[in-house]
């Protein structure tokens, strides 16, 4: 006997719209929740954001798809149009919350309260309600919340630059709103699980700021026991070596190191038959090793570029050595290990990505979710 769904029970209201929001709201649809997605006449402003490979699409299939970005975070869900600036959507979204459990909202501070889709609004009729409120800066704080710009302004872009002095660069996909979908749903879980003791719901709160920063981690860590701003590296790392850099190998495969004790640095010279490094008193510990970063930097790309990277990565996984090839996203997805967290195509849309990526022996996560809605579909009301 197949185990529960085990948010089988739940229905979710989502008002909120472009990624964080949603994101949550695919993440209940996946453990089982009724999700009911709630959009202007205009639809989520995401349907609109398409690349140049969808827009160059047959005008047919255009017209007939979703944009792969709006695809991202709204399966599994149920569509409505409700036009909130008037009395009767404003009527019909306050019935509806009277039998839900959780609504996720996106607005800017102010903006809810005057569509009567607050949480003092919504929960006049429903005190168990648990309603999630994202917003860009907190609650007191009326300015509109983009993740570039946070990205930016919480440190992010300045380390993922190349090195000291090169330009700031942000990560490739919008990282602020999905560390606070995850910020979100740890709220709101907790929100669940006091509902259960106490049997009164709550409003869980969440930032894009907030989340930005606790993120930093060791970060940010540095900064506050030293004094000192970290230094922006590209992909190397500011306390272990060698870690992140990318190496070039002899047949054109790129690969990381991920050594992050001196057993597996050992294992690593071994490997690429330079064992006199690791006892070399530049490598021999990770402190020297840091201290000494630029010189073993040189002699590994040297000695990397003159491997066959495939060979050297199927010796280094024997030896244990953590490291890795470098895949495109393509790559990435058609591997094998990646086929438990994609979702089998329907109307139209070819896959899905899973947001649930944890596993247990007491629940199950659904096998097929439906397929994001067009718009054009969805039904007025």
């Amino acid at each position: 006997m197949s185990s529960p769904l085990p948010f089988a029970h739940l229905r979710i209201i989502e008002l909120a719209s472009v990624l964080a929001g949603p994101q949550v709201g695919q993440f209940f649809a996946e453990l089982g929740a009724e999700v009911l997605k709630i959009e202007s006449p205009a639809g989520d402003v995401t349907r609109t954001w398409k690349t140049t490979a969808e827009t160059a699409a047959p005008e047919a299939a255009k017209e007939a798809s979703v944009s792969a970005y709006f695809a991202a975070s709204n399966w599994g869900k149920q569509s409505l149009v409700l036009d909130l600036t008037t009395a009767a959507g404003q009527a019909k979204l306050q019935a509806l919350a009277a039998d839900a459990d959780i609504v996720l909202a996106s607005y800017k501070p102010g903006d809810a309260e005057k569509l009567k889709a607050d949480y003092a609004s919504l929960t006049a009729n429903n005190p168990r309600l648990i309603y999630g409120h994202l917003t860009g800066y907190g609650p007191d704080n009326a300015r509109a919340g983009y993740d570039a710009v946070l990205q930016a302004e919480a440190g992010f872009m300045y380390l993922n630059a190349a090195g000291p002095g090169q330009p700031a660069q942000k990560m490739p996909v919008a990282m602020v709103d999905l560390l606070a979908a995850h910020q979100l749903k740890e709220g709101l879980l907790t929100a669940l699980f006091q509902r259960e003791r106490t049997g009164i719901g709550a409003l869980v709160h969440v930032s894009l700021l907030d989340s930005a920063l606790a993120a930093l981690a060791n970060q940010a860590a540095t900064f506050l026991v030293t004094g000192h701003d970290p230094r922006p590296m590209g992909s190397g790392h500011p306390s272990i070596v060698p870690y992140g850099t990318v190496y070039g190998s002899a047949n054109g495969r790129q690969l990381v190191l991920a050594v992050g004790s001196d057993g597996q640095f050992r294992q690593l010279c071994v490997a690429l038959h330079q064992a006199q490094w690791a006892t070399d008193n530049r490598f021999a510990t990770n402190a020297t090793r840091v201290a000494h970063r630029a010189e073993l930097e040189r002699l590994l790309t040297d000695c990397i570029a003159a491997t066959n990277g495939d060979e050297l990565l199927a010796e280094l996984e024997r030896r244990a050595v953590p490291a890795g090839a470098v895949r495109t996203v393509g790559e990435a997805l058609a591997h094998p290990s990646a086929a438990a967290m994609l979702l089998p195509g329907a109307a139209g849309v070819r896959a899905g990505l899973r947001t649930v990526a944890f596993h247990s022996s007491g629940w199950e996560v659904a096998t097929e979710l439906s397929a994001p809605s067009t718009l054009s579909k969805l039904p007025h009301k």
